[in-house]
């Protein structure tokens, strides 16, 4: 199992030389991956907001190991033929460490209604579908031309290619119990399981939903990639257990830096010093002994 951390583009912490600063004591504590949140508002509370694709940029040229990447980027707001030459130039830039996470996105309200995108559920599944599509076909270095419901594309070859093959690892994001997710999920390369709040016997339920999403694989024994994660630093029993994530059989463990636990109240004044984080950063990953 692969540990990472993952902390959002937003506040104090996303300044741009902070971010940096952060992934390079990640890199140098041993981490193996530095995934970011990937938000243009966030909240109705003016906060301030960083591009995490400038950021992920920056931290592919300041770091040599980290798998890097958005987890997770909400494909269908954005443009997919943009991502695909934005995630390929990161791949490039980082030597082939780049990883892709998509999802819906959320908050809806906040970060799609207010701009005017669509917000149904069902319209947003297609976009992030076709929009994967349009992703793997570019990715491909061949002609390729594309029509559907809501991204139409004329012949045309996209290049350069990913450094990595067959492309990008994509890992799609998705609630449990919700199908929709799931079965995306088998179709590409990983999934970051999310499970709401007190779910109960969680650790059956992901042992469950990892062996239903390998037999829904066309290819049983391609790499794929299964997302757990937590906080260890909370005292005693709200403390996660990285060991059972690697007995469920998760490659990768996801450590939130996550400002809530860090004393942020919501407001725009009351951001956190990044200090505890970096503290944490610096403790190294929480490898089961």
């Amino acid at each position: 199992m692969r540990y990472a951390i993952s902390i959002p583009n937003f506040g104090d912490w996303a300044d741009p030389r902070t971010m940096v600063s952060l992934a390079r004591e990640a890199e140098a504590s041993g981490w193996d991956g530095f995934f970011l949140w990937d938000h243009v508002r966030f909240s109705e509370t003016p906060l301030p907001v960083q591009d995490p694709w400038v950021l992920l940029a920056a931290i592919a040229y300041g770091t040599e190991r980290l798998v890097i990447g958005p987890m997770v980027t909400p494909l269908p707001r954005r443009r997919p033929w943009v991502v695909a030459r934005q995630a390929v130039t990161i791949d490039h830039l980082s030597n082939g460490r780049m990883m892709l996470g998509v999802g819906l996105g959320e908050p809806v309200a906040v970060e799609l209604g207010a701009f005017g995108e669509p917000t149904d559920l069902k319209v947003l599944a297609e976009r992030l579908d076709e929009g994967l599509a349009v992703l793997d076909g570019l990715w491909s270095g061949e002609e390729f031309s594309f029509e559907g419901s809501h991204y139409r594309l004329t012949s045309m070859t996209f290049l350069p290619r990913p450094v990595q093959r067959p492309r990008i690892p994509i890992i799609v994001a998705g609630y449990w119990p919700h199908r929709g997710p799931i079965r995306r999920a088998a179709r590409w390369d990983g999934m970051n399981a999310l499970f709401p709040p007190a779910t109960e016997n969680w650790v059956e339920k992901s042992r469950a939903l990892l062996a239903e999403l390998r037999s829904l694989r066309s290819d049983p024994e391609a790499p794929f990639e299964y997302f757990d994660g937590g906080h260890t630093m909370d005292a005693g029993e709200d403390a996660d257990d990285p060991s059972v994530a690697a007995d469920i059989g998760a490659t990768w463990w996801i450590e939130s830096i996550n400002p809530w636990r860090y004393g942020w109240d919501g407001t725009a004044a009351g951001w956190p010093s990044v200090d505890p984080a970096r503290a944490r950063i610096r403790m190294g990953p929480p490898v089961p002994a």
